[in-house]
């Protein structure tokens, strides 16, 4: 992999699988293979000017390192502030770097790439705030942006992570969050919803109140999009800390020129107006498309849709108007990190079904040193992680690291800010050489993710990988010791000494090589069963695909139509032909997995399938497991549900007009439709994410056919994130009522003279509304399959929704906890369309890179017998 940084790209040519793209790339003035990051450059330079990292809250040099984590980990030259480069003066920085790194000779370069595709990620803009002088951004200085106040956060921000506001650098007692600024508006041009601006405030909310416990914190808001596995949980979470909700689009925000503080005035829902002192404001801005998108669009021959983003479409959301070209993250539209993360995997699956020919005629084997003899006595290093404020805000790491030094065998201690970036690991790889360590312990956050790129480092200085020793001083001490600072550093203490006493006692080990089973298990042929089972096909591996209904589809064959206008039912006719036929996929209907054994690499199924007098059971050998076993809707037991005939589900409702063309629909003049019915909840407590916009899909269809038709959709939080605001926007004018109700007061059905009867609490109005619909439609939760037998044979925990648990939610999110099983789509948690499409292309890229490589090392901590001692009884084995 080859990072080109400081590059934009000018011109593609060609077509996919012979692509030319041109490279334009701005000089860096420092060699990066010769800089060691030392700092020393910056200590001499003369000049400071604003950091953009910290939202120019604070300075660096005009030669600076951009983050503590950037890659490449060098430092760069800022010419619009450099004396040498704008008048010719100083290089103070070149007389002190001894690495003699900097070179001013460089120039920008163009140059040419070969490729076979390409993936455009350039990321978002954010709304600009100063422009529009929102909330009196411009004028006032404790009015700033959720990115500031990230920065003001953070433990390697300009305040050192202490909660202060820029106008005294005061410690605020008040703050508020503003919602939907520069977004759901269209003042601004942003009628999108940005997706994600409602987690970003409650997160932090609570990530304030952790550094401060009594600050009083007021999050105004229109809709709170919680949607999302396990945000409605988080949501709760910044409740019960004390954050204050207040559901109100704030009017208007004065500045106090004596005391900097800002007055607030709202409308609240019953009509009060208020207002309220606040000594910080901040504002979660609008995402908007990247500044350059429509150069880039041009530049790549791609299109943009209405908002400006990357144009793709339902069925392919990774996928740009030219063949070859794919996209990936918030290019696409405004998601959270997870989604980015996914769509990253997606379109490197896509890049690969593209060039699956040409696999492997590029790859070089990565040369590590000899492994280093460690007869000598134990030479232990340890890193204690600071952890931006992870670890650093609730414990000592200092104290830790002094205490690490005086522990037998222990010849260095130090700390990390952050002992994952690239120049952390590049310090622990040059100690391991200079100290003669043959032993390493790394007290930082979890192995589960960190341990490999330790194991790494510690490989690429000579030492065995099994010589490296983690203990978890975040999750397991500051996180659950997090206002106990003293019992927190004590137990690092602890945690440390014992990582120690085991790091001494460890011997290295051998790695075994064993072959992969090039082919692919895939349980559930719904949309992203089928959709990763294609991906794998067209990579060039075989797939089982297992499937315990007879038909194929999933509960894509209970959708009729889209927002977006595809057609699902040609769509899911063409997936089931293109499955069916495909050389490399072999389809079992009507079958179960009965016994799963095995490991990566190497697992064995057995399933049970029909023939004609009866059923069957067959082995199967795979490599990897790919889980897409669906959801299920759950069915209600309130609101009259299966006791009166005219209340029905969403699903029924869309099967009457995109299947029947509106039959049995004759005389409907008046609809309810009723949200979060057992969602949200204690049964459920989740949002499941599509039922609202599945509702306005729905409510827009009925007009379509009928005008005259009177809708009121009863909701808590109208969930219609992304582009979906506009048809929900659109469902509004075309005289759709949407009718608010609290958590704690849902809707009352009754039935009245053998006619339905609603009333419902409207929280504008202060009243009990009373509607008389002819038909009511739910919206149902969408709950997890039930299969005990399943978990139990995958071995895989869940969440606690009853979903499959990923391995990591940001960094991991189609990994699970056993090597070698991926899961998507709504086996995951509930998803749209083209998010399961996504995850299920993230998921089949996952399962190629370990069939792809042909074999695997097996994890060599294993147990093994004491010959002496074992008496034969075969225990172990039946256990194992």
């Amino acid at each position: 992999m080859e990072i080109i940084t400081q590059a934009v790209v000018k011109e593609v040519r060609g077509s996919v699988g012979n692509f030319r793209v041109t490279i334009e790339q701005e000089p860096r003035y420092v060699d990066i293979d010769k800089c060691t990051g030392c700092g020393v450059c910056a200590s001499y330079c003369p000049v400071r000017k604003s950091d953009p990292y910290n939202e120019d809250l604070g300075e660096v040099a005009a030669i600076h390192i951009p983050y503590t984590q950037a890659v490449p980990a060098a430092f760069r030259v800022s010419p619009d502030h450099c004396l040498f480069l704008s008048r010719r003066e100083c290089k103070q920085c070149t007389r002190a770097c001894q690495a003699q790194a900097i070179d001013f000779s460089q120039k920008g370069r163009s140059f040419e790439l070969n490729v076979g595709a390409v993936i455009l990620s350039p990321g978002f803009s954010r709304y600009d705030l100063a422009s529009t002088n929102a909330y009196r951004y411009r004028e006032a200085e404790n009015v700033v942006s959720a990115m500031e106040f990230e920065r003001i956060s953070n433990a390697s921000g300009p305040y050192a992570g202490a909660i202060l506001r820029p106008s005294d650098l005061r410690r605020p007692d008040k703050i508020a969050f503003i919602q939907c600024v520069g977004s759901r508006e269209r003042q601004s041009g942003n009628t999108h919803c940005s997706s994600v601006c409602c987690k970003i405030a409650v997160k932090d909310a609570i990530v304030a109140l952790e550094h401060e416990p009594d600050l009083e914190i007021t999050i105004f808001y229109m809709d709170l999009r919680m949607f999302g596995k396990g945000f409605e949980t988080f949501y709760w979470r910044a409740r019960d800390a004390g954050v204050r909700f207040v559901r109100s689009r704030v009017a208007d925000l004065r500045r106090d020129p004596e005391t900097e503080d800002l007055h607030l005035r709202y409308v609240t829902e019953n009509g009060a107006l208020e207002e309220q002192v606040f000594n910080l404001v901040v504002l979660p801005a609008g995402f908007e498309p990247p500044v350059k998108a429509s150069s880039l669009a041009a530049d790549t021959e791609i299109g943009l849709n209405g908002h400006g983003f990357c144009r793709t479409r339902l069925f392919s959301p990774l996928e740009t108007t030219r063949k070859g070209i794919f996209v990936a993250g918030t290019f696409q539209a405004p998601k959270a990190i997870p989604d980015s993360v996914v769509d990253g995997s997606g379109a490197a699956a896509h890049a690969a079904e593209a060039l699956s020919t040409a696999r492997g005629t590029l790859t070089r084997v990565k040369e590590l040193p000899e492994e280093r003899s460690i007869d000598a006595d134990p030479r232990i290093g340890v890193f204690v992680c600071h952890c931006g404020k992870n670890i650093a805000g609730s414990l000592d790491v200092v104290e830790v690291s002094r205490y690490a030094e005086s522990l037998p065998g222990v010849v260095y201690a130090t700390t990390n800010i952050y002992s994952c970036s690239q120049d952390a690991q590049l310090l622990i790889r040059e100690r391991i050489v200079e100290q003669g360590l043959n032993r390493v312990v790394v007290a930082a956050c979890t192995p589960r993710t960190h341990e490999p790129l330790f194991q790494e480092t510690a490989r690429e200085a000579g030492l065995n990988r099994c010589l490296v020793e983690m203990t978890n001083i975040r999750d397991q001490c500051s996180w659950v010791h997090m206002n106990q600072p003293a019992v927190a550093t004590e137990k690092a203490k602890e945690l440390v000494r014992m990582a120690v006493a085991k790091a001494g006692l460890v011997q290295p080990l051998e790695e075994t090589e064993i072959d992969v089973i090039p082919s692919a298990l895939i349980i559930g042929a719904g949309l992203a069963g089928m959709t990763a089972a294609l991906s794998l096909a067209d990579q060039g591996f075989d797939c089982f695909l297992v499937e315990r209904e007879k038909t194929l589809g999933g509960m894509l064959r209970h959708i009729f139509y889209t927002l977006e206008g595809e057609d699902p039912v040609t769509r899911l006719a063409s997936l089931v032909e293109r499955v069916r036929s495909h050389e490399r996929i072999t389809v079992f209907n009507e079958s179960e997995i009965e016994q799963i054994d095995g490991f990566v690499g190497n697992f064995s199924t057995t399933i049970s399938m029909p023939e004609e007098d009866g059923r069957k059971k067959i082995e199967l050998e795979h490599g990897v497991i790919v889980v897409a076993t669906g959801a299920r809707l759950y069915q209600p037991q309130q609101y009259l549900f299966g006791t009166h005939p005219r209340v029905i589900l969403q699903t029924e409702l869309e099967r009457r007009i995109g299947q029947q063309g509106g039959d049995g629909l004759e005389g409907i003049d008046r609809v309810v439709m009723i949200q979060c019915v057992g969602s949200r909840d204690e049964t459920h407590p989740y949002c499941s994410g599509v039922c609202c916009s599945h509702a306005v899909k729905n409510a827009l269809k009925l007009k379509d056919q009928n005008p005259r038709v009177r809708i009121a959709v009863l909701y808590r939080d109208m969930m219609t994130y992304g582009f979906h605001e506009d048809h929900y926007t659109l469902a509004r004018e075309r005289g759709i009522d949407f009718i608010r109700f609290e958590a704690h007061e849902p809707p009352l059905v009754t039935e009245e003279d053998g006619r339905l009867a609603v009333r419902v609490h409207d929280p504008l109005s202060d009243a009990v509304l009373g509607l008389k619909p002819d038909l009511l439609v739910l919206s149902p939760a969408i709950e997890p399959r039930e299969d005990t037998k399943l978990v139990e044979n995958l071995g895989l925990p869940l969440s606690s929704d009853g979903f499959f648990l990923e391995s990591h939610a940001q960094l991991k999110p189609v990994e699970s906890y056993v090597d070698g099983i991926f899961i998507c789509g709504m086996a995951q948690f509930p998803t749209a369309i083209n998010e399961s499409i996504a995850q299920a292309k993230a998921a089949a890229s996952k399962a190629a890179i370990l069939l792809a490589r042909g074999t695997i090392k097996v994890e060599p901590i294993v147990a093994e017998v004491d010959r002496e001692k074992c008496t034969g009884c075969g225990i172990c084995e039946t256990f194992c």
